[in-house]
């Protein structure tokens, strides 16, 4: 192996998974690279949102720090930022576009873009929404490293001007997620934070499903939900799951449910984590469509793509379990094979090693900070 890596990456959250899927993300690919023996620091905004749900303060596999500003951020770490290896800037950091400028303006060694949100980044982009991310700034990293691969790869070099646009799915913690051996509670569940274009389709794949299948069980874990939502009673609630909890989740689940952004249905090839969580605990999944589901995880090999409610009623009332196994044990193996932390950590470091280090020109409209 090369020499270790001096790696750092500014996120929206590390230490709290509330209502983001960011953390988990970053946790299992960080604990890929810390196995391979490079070192993160990983720069957090310090918001009371994520302050007040911290699940994971003090992570033993990188060095997690807090920030209060754009000011604080460039004064505590700029020579850490110069002297790094290879920075990494993730989607929806606050400030995302004054901290592109002002981290590009100091110069580093290696510079990238890794998009948790490919295709919502694109779509506000669109809208000419540059929250997080300006159109401008695309040529300013080495390296766009998306969560969507396929044809979204060409649009953002073609469209937005990306010089090097590289699929980075996000991955399970192998050593973190695995069955359990508890008993089945719920026939089928769905772990998501409420967004209103996923909604529809929850209803359609699992609130109707219960008021149809009455004698069966169901549960949806995730916060930031309505309270004018009719549950039916055969479905259970729970507000906030840690991760530290997710194994056990799956692992209580015949079947569980994975739904997907509209955004992310319309570009295709996103895979969410909880595909790659569930096949790791040996849950068979029941899923939405979009185009390269069926590449990476085969219908009727390694997942059932649902449709609508009668192909959820169907997969609930007539699988046996032996074919519920054959299910899990397929997607479990493909999921290990090639979607792991280390096997992502892999892949990140290939792609930053196959970047020259280069010294930077700063560019028109960067915004520079002194140190």
């Amino acid at each position: 192996m090369s020499k270790p890596l001096d790696i750092v990456i500014l996120g929206l959250s590390l230490s709290s998974s509330w209502g983001n899927g960011h953390a988990t993300t970053f946790r299992a690919l960080l604990r890929g690279l810390h196995e391979q023996g490079h070192r993160v620091l990983f720069l957090e905004r310090d918001v009371p949102w994520y302050a007040s749900h911290r699940d994971l303060p003090n992570p033993e596999f990188c060095d997690l720090q807090y920030y209060a500003s754009l000011d604080g951020l460039i004064a505590g770490h700029a020579d850490h930022i110069r002297q790094a290896d290879a920075v990494i800037i993730g989607s929806y950091v606050p400030e995302g576009v004054a901290v592109i400028d002002a981290v590009a303006a100091l110069s580093p060694q290696r510079l990238c873009f890794y998009d948790i949100d490919t295709p919502v980044t694109l779509a506000k982009l669109d809208a000419d929404d540059e929250e997080y991310l300006a159109r401008r700034q695309f040529p300013l990293f080495d390296a766009y490293f998306s969560f969507s691969g396929g044809a979204v790869l060409d649009r953002l070099e073609k469209s937005y001007g990306s010089r090097n646009a590289v699929a980075l799915y996000c991955s399970v913690d192998a050593d973190r997620y695995g069955n359990t051996g508890e008993a089945h509670l719920w026939d089928l569940g769905y772990l998501g934070t409420y967004s209103p274009d996923r909604q529809p389709t929850v209803e359609r794949l699992l609130i109707d499903v219960a008021r149809r299948l009455t004698d069966k069980r169901f549960v949806v874990a995730g916060p930031q939900y309505p309270e004018d939502i009719d549950w039916p009673q055969n479905v259970e609630r729970i507000d906030h799951l840690p991760p530290t909890e997710h194994a056990s989740f799956y692992s209580r689940q015949r079947f569980t449910l994975n739904v997907t952004r509209a955004d992310m249905i319309a570009a295709g090839w996103s895979p969410s984590v909880r595909l790659f969580e569930a096949a790791a605990c040996g849950t068979p999944i029941i899923s939405d469509h979009w185009h390269g589901l069926d590449e990476l995880l085969p219908h009727g090999e390694a997942i059932i793509i649902a449709h609508g409610t009668d192909d959820v009623v169907a997969a609930l009332s007539q699988t046996s379990d032996a074919r519920r196994q054959e299910l899990a044990a397929s997607a479990r193996s493909r999921v290990l094979a090639g979607h792991t932390g280390l096997a992502r950590a892999q892949e990140l470091v290939a792609a930053l090693l196959a970047l020259q280090p280069q010294a930077r020109v700063e560019h028109p409209g960067q915004h520079r900070i002194s140190a």
